[in-house]
């Protein structure tokens, strides 16, 4: 197999999709899109996420140093959508597509949204300018996730929540299992077992 040598650029692909909310004490609440976010550190738990300096969520979450992460599922597809090619200066976007902003655990201004499966709730700890994106570093001091999604023994079952990924403009959904954290050492009957545990939650 040969490579095609291409331009660089940022094809790093699946992403996760989702819409983080943010308000101030001078700004309405507001969502935004983002397809650049990700895990960053665990001891603390950090996300990041990246925005344009020229998006109106951008000032907001400078001002308030804080932000929510809203994981989305397949029922939010059009507002995730839509979030992202309209802009909070012109709408007022949790009205326009009716979700519902909520208190999120440890923010003082930004709120989560209720219709959304899971909301991680941070602070900002660092601002880097790296171009044309600045990344917000954001430590997680709040999660939620709703009642629906966990069971008797507290775990939580995201592959309920039908989660959108993002991939080289493409919004997709999560698809069937193919392994575990681990898989590839697993005693077989382990591997067996688990997958079958992994197909059944699945359906």
């Amino acid at each position: 197999m040969a490579f095609i040598d291409l331009t660089p650029g940022t094809l790093l692909s699946p992403v996760p999709a989702v819409m983080v909310s943010c308000a101030s004490e001078t700004q309405r609440p507001n969502i935004i899109t983002i397809a650049w976010a990700g895990t960053v550190n665990s001891q603390p738990p950090m996300v990041s996420i990246s925005v344009r300096k020229e998006r109106f969520s951008h000032d907001i979450i400078a001002d308030s140093g804080e932000f929510v992460v809203n994981l989305v599922g397949k029922a939010q597809m059009k507002p995730l959508d839509w979030c992202g090619v309209r802009s909070g200066r012109d709408y007022d976007k949790f009205a326009a597509c009716n979700l519902t902003p909520v208190a999120a655990t440890g923010m003082k201004y930004a709120p989560a949204i209720a219709e959304c499966p899971l909301y991680l709730a941070c602070r900002v700890e660092q601002m880097l300018e790296l171009g044309s994106h600045d990344m917000f570093l954001g430590r997680i001091v709040g999660m939620g996730v709703q009642e629906q999604l966990t069971d008797e023994t507290g775990r939580i079952h995201l592959e309920d929540a039908e989660l959108v990924s993002y991939s080289h403009g493409i919004y997709g959904a999560i698809g069937e299992p193919l392994g575990f954290f681990g898989y590839s050492v697993a005693a077989p009957d382990v591997l067996e077992r688990r997958m079958q545990e992994l197909r059944k939650e699945k359906k």
